[in-house]
């Protein structure tokens, strides 16, 4: 049933509330009971996004005007860093909905219309699907010229949340005569003709985000589906605005993984607080997981409730924050595994998941490495890129 957990604003007479803490505090439980034998069968979370969608989680980012959940972007971190201390697979595979959620209402703010699909969004729980790990500047796919739009074949991999996404936010490169290669946005229905979901996501952690890949074999897409264009491999102003709203939200489902891991290491260690290396390795735990948790609050800030200035200034601060959150979230795990000892790679003890789950934190963009060539190229003045 859906939750009744609002917050009652009638005396200001705006629109009741819910209230996201006590909404994850509710769920959260639940999720984690499922968690271990999702990863253990490479299964999806069904039953978790049947319960999202009960509770309108993936309508919770949309304005409550177009008919949403009025979430603050801040509200929405904190959504999915406290279902990533039960369930890492399904916060992280909630962070890429969320964060294409995100980024419609940034460009709804400032006139784009994305009213009538958020309005969807709201209305039907729609469940949307990135393949932003295979769309970053370079793209992949081709776009072939056709009557009245495009046909795509491509495919791509990392679509987290596959198995129940609706619509796929994808791109492919289109061999424009004129302008040469440009990379074609566009969003396309996951039951459309000729797109299929596999079923391969068969990995060493986040098991249950489902982030298979999907093949578009000759997908139709009309020419008013194509919501922007840019030249292949460039840095454009859509990346600028791509760093700020999905890196925050992304690192916030690792965060609650490592506070999910620093926190059964603590209690695993009821037996060893009289050994003085214990000490040593739990406070650099500690520390490291507050230097996480201060970079993850730092973006987090800086998006400034999709307030932020989108410049290249603000995604190399983002993305400098981020490089500094997932290391210090991955030493944190490392470090909760080293005080619990050689009983941490029992599955009983929960806190092996948490060591794979965290591994993929390195893997979103931009890389530690990628992070370091941008930021050294934006401080000598440099294109970020090249």
């Amino acid at each position: 049933m859906p939750s009744t957990l609002t917050l009652n604003e009638a005396a200001t007479g705006a629109a009741p509330r819910t209230d996201w803490r006590a909404l994850t505090t509710e769920l959260g439980p639940l999720f984690a009971d499922r968690a271990a034998a999702y990863d253990a069968n490479d299964s999806f979370p069904f039953e978790n996004y049947r319960e999202l969608k009960e509770h309108a989680v993936f309508g919770a980012p949309v304005p409550i005007e177009l008919g949403g959940g009025g979430a603050s972007y801040a509200e929405q971190c904190d959504v999915v860093r406290q279902l990533g201390r039960h369930c890492g697979a399904t916060a992280l595979s909630l962070s890429m909905h969320m964060h294409l959620t995100a980024t419609m209402v940034w460009a709804w703010r400032r006139g784009a219309p994305t009213a009538a699909l958020l309005e969807r969004i709201a209305r039907e729980q729609l469940v949307l699907v990135t393949s932003g790990a295979t769309d970053w500047l370079e793209s992949n796919g081709t776009a072939e010229r056709v009557d009245g739009g495009y046909r795509i074949t491509a495919r791509k991999a990392f679509c987290s949340g596959s198995p129940a996404g609706d619509l796929l936010l994808t791109s492919a490169v289109y061999e424009d005569p004129d302008a040469g290669p440009t990379v074609l946005h566009f969003g396309v229905p996951v039951r459309s003709a000729g797109l299929t979901v596999l079923d391969n996501w068969r990995t060493m952690g986040m098991r249950a985000s489902g982030s298979n890949d999907v093949v578009l074999d000759g997908v139709f897409v009309p020419e008013g589906a194509i919501s922007a264009q840019r030249p292949k491999g460039a840095w454009t102003d859509i990346w600028n605005v791509v760093v700020a709203v999905a890196g925050p939200l992304v690192t916030s489902a690792y965060l609650g993984v490592a506070e999910a891991a620093c926190g059964l290491a603590i209690k695993k260690l009821a037996h060893k607080l009289e050994d003085p290396l214990v000490w040593q390795v739990v406070g650099e735990m500690e520390t490291a997981l507050a230097t996480a948790q201060l970079a993850t609050q730092s973006m987090v800030d800086l998006n400034a409730d999709l307030t932020f200035a989108a410049d290249k200034a603000t995604a190399n601060a983002m993305a400098i924050r981020k490089t500094v959150a997932t290391q210090s979230l991955m030493l944190a795990v490392q470090k909760a595994l080293e005080a619990v000892g050689g009983a941490g790679i029992y599955r009983s003890v929960g806190l092996e998941r948490l060591v794979r789950d965290i591994q993929a934190a390195q893997f979103h963009p931009l890389q530690a490495k990628r992070q370091y060539r941008f930021s050294g190229r934006m401080a000598l003045g440099l294109d970020p890129i090249g």
